[in-house]
């Protein structure tokens, strides 16, 4: 795809992913445009006949009472921009900036805003021309995310900062220095481009793309450990998900059994007589039913993702079909904001399962390996310090998990007395999975030093595929060595897809 004509309708995920990820033009579908003039058509009318409506002829927040004169309606709309240009903290990624500025597009396309083409389309260019705003990413509180917007809003008003080319300049020079007309923003424009939760929608899109990477990587890294701690296969026959028909739980299932499948290890301990273990521990047998949760969860993240692509989170809606101008509650982000709680229980809930197969492997008194993988244990510390690791990212991730959605704090003198929190919710995401990607990168480096120890024998057919892969950037440990490099890398493998493909390619 090199080309991507939005009109606020039907955006998909993977569109988003290629415009935040990779140099795609955008621009603005003639239906759209039709549809933007027509409701902007009816914000003509209301200034025309200067009734009091919301954020178009009054104030905003609790000064919602106060009435704007003509003259000042334009003023109002650059104040409403400047006054919530302020956000604290580290910027959002170019990224995250990119799918930011392409929601905000799409919403605004869908022409129930009020808004002139010109709004968009200047959007849309900017986001062509590689001007990316500098959005600082704390200051939402989900009531809209205003102060993120606001500072996407400044650029294309000729104002505020932006890197373009690498370099941080002023937003007015970006504009000038790549042909753009910064914005005029005329009644309506202005509150238009602060509203909304396209903010939080972004960092939860791009989240999500990790989670699913994580998910089908966890598949993985469990196939490789189960084989590793020569764990039964029998956990895994269809016949146990069928009765038990959650989703998630038998896709996980399948992919152990396809990765696994031609296994020697698994062949040599099938005889009772070699092997007079009942059961394994939970972490090993209930692999598919914690996998399975975690991919039902992310699923249902994808739904309410999905749905926001294409929604209009703006606020007052216009409705050029009835002439109606209404103030509502779309620019609530909680839907957002509970997916984001979600997905944080989703991914603590993968690291902390795969920690616990670490653990399974490396301890002397569960394992039928080596103790700590290692061959000379006392001398050679091993993977002992390793597994510390993890537990210690495990641990962190069970608080950050701790749901945000349940909070609530009043702004604006009462007027928005609940809010969602959605952006603190999305914005720890990124933080929680580099954990469960460095735990995950433990895992893929124990259970291949466990498929060493077990040399002659091989895993199955698939998870020899990832066994290499792991193997071609990290050796077997024979005696001590800083491991940090090698988690490093194999976490850069796990977040590039590499053992996802894995999964995915087989599907």
């Amino acid at each position: 795809m090199n080309k991507l004509c939005i009109n606020g309708n039907d955006l998909t995920l993977e569109q988003v992913y290629e415009v935040a990820l990779r140099d795609i033009q955008v621009t603005l579908h003639n239906d759209a445009r039709a549809r933007m003039q027509a409701s902007r058509n009816v914000i003509d009318r209301v200034v025309s006949s200067n009734v009091p409506v919301y954020g178009i002829t009054t104030g905003f927040g609790e000064r919602h009472k106060v009435r704007i004169s003509l003259d000042q309606i334009r003023q109002l709309q650059i104040n409403v921009v400047r006054s919530c240009a302020c956000g604290v903290g580290e910027p959002l990624s170019e990224h995250e900036t990119r799918a930011l500025m392409l929601l905000r597009a799409n919403t605004l396309a869908k022409g129930f805003s009020g808004i002139r083409p010109v709004v968009v389309e200047t959007l849309c260019a900017m986001l062509n021309r590689h001007i990316h705003p500098i959005i600082p990413s704390q200051g939402s509180v989900g009531c809209g995310d205003l102060a993120p917007h606001a500072h996407l809003a400044q650029v294309a008003i000729g104002e505020g900062e932006a890197y373009f080319q690498g370099k941080k300049m002023a937003g007015g020079k970006a504009l000038q220095v790549t042909g753009i007309t910064p914005l005029q923003v005329e009644a309506k424009e202005g509150i238009a481009l602060v509203s909304g939760t396209e903010a939080t929608l972004a960092l939860l899109a791009l989240s999500l793309r990790s989670s699913e990477i994580m998910i089908d990587s966890a598949d993985v890294a469990a196939a490789l450990s189960l084989d590793a701690s020569r764990a039964t296969p029998a956990v895994f026959d269809e016949r146990i998900s069928l009765v038990r028909p959650f989703p998630g739980q038998a896709k996980t299932a399948r992919n152990i059994v396809r990765l696994n499948r031609g296994s020697e290890i698994r062949e040599s301990h099938r005889s009772p007589k070699k092997d007079d273990r009942v059961q394994d521990a939970c972490s090993m047998r209930c692999t598919a039913q914690v996998h399975g949760a975690v991919r039902d969860a992310l699923a249902n993240v994808r739904r309410t993702v999905e749905i926001g692509l294409n929604s209009v989170s703006d606020n007052p809606l216009v409705f050029a079909d009835s002439e109606e101008v209404i103030s509502c509650g779309n620019f609530d982000g909680q839907q957002l904001a509970m997916a984001a709680d979600q997905m944080a229980v989703a991914i603590a809930t993968l690291a902390g399962i795969s920690e616990r197969r670490v653990e399974h492997m490396t301890n002397p008194y569960t394992s039928l390996l080596p103790p700590f993988l290692v061959q000379e244990s006392g001398l050679n510390t091993g993977f002992m310090t390793v597994q510390v690791t993890a537990a210690a990212l495990a641990s962190e991730l069970k608080a950050l998990a701790a749901p945000h959605s349940v909070d609530s704090i009043s702004t604006s003198g009462n007027q928005e007395d609940y809010v969602a929190m959605g952006m603190s919710g999305v914005r720890r995401l990124r933080r929680m999975l580099d954990n469960v990607q460095n735990v995950l990168a433990i895992e893929f480096l124990a259970a291949c030093q466990g498929i060493d120890l077990l040399t002659p024998l091989r895993t199955g057919t698939e998870c020899q595929k990832a066994y290499e892969i792991v193997r071609s950037v990290s050796k077997h440990v024979d005696v001590d060595r800083s491991l940090a490099p090698d988690i490093a890398v194999v976490a850069n493998l796990i977040s590039n897809g590499i053992f996802q493909k894995l999964v995915v390619e087989q599907c």
